[in-house]
């Protein structure tokens, strides 16, 4: 055998190991399946600020926690607190254990020890509303609830069931069982 003849065996040994040690140790290169987890996005210590279409503040939330769902793309917020302007610039805050808000932003829910309070701008007379839930309509600069509220103002205790009230204008109403009790003294 000449040497011609070893060393076209020994290259063709050597392509056909090496081709063999390849393929043994391939790595899958076909792409896996992408898990469809139940969330976009998940935010944590955040604040958002959205705009109206005239380009001022609509409303803005702070949280802990909020995950947007893949699915429907609701959002879902622990102990929110929401910040909406009345039509002076001042927030009303609206607190919450949990928070929903839909897709485009145009409804939000709060869920459990519901908390809400007027500006502290000095112009509005304190203002407290209790309830265990409530809507708010942002783009109707709505707040409602089916439920039992709870409200106080200097000199003023107002309960129902039932309640509506419009964050611009600040008129609100009770729906159902309302009572009223004045203190003159608590409102000097």
């Amino acid at each position: 055998m000449s040497w011609r003849s070893i060393l076209g065996i020994g290259l063709l040994l050597a392509a056909v190991l090496s081709g063999w040690s390849a393929w043994r140790n391939r790595t899958n290169t076909a792409p896996s399946a992408v898990e469809e987890g139940s969330t976009d996005f998940t935010l944590t210590d955040f604040e958002i600020v959205t705009l109206d279409k005239e380009g001022h503040e609509s409303v803005t939330l702070r949280a802990p926690s909020m995950a947007r769902s893949r699915a429907d793309q609701t959002s879902t917020i622990d102990k929110p607190l929401f910040l909406l302007p009345d039509a002076a610039g001042q927030h009303w805050e609206l607190r919450a254990d949990t928070g929903w808000v839909s897709p485009k932003g145009e409804e939000l829910r709060l869920r459990g020890n519901v908390a809400g309070d007027s500006p502290k701008d000095g112009k509005t007379p304190p203002t407290t509303f209790r309830t265990d839930a409530l809507d708010v309509l942002t783009e109707q600069d709505l707040a409602r609830t089916d439920g039992r509220v709870t409200m106080t103002r200097p000199g003023l205790n107002q309960s129902g069931v039932g309640f509506q009230t419009n964050l611009k204008t600040k008129q609100y109403s009770f729906l159902s069982q309302a009572k009223t009790r004045y203190e003159p003294n608590a409102a000097r």
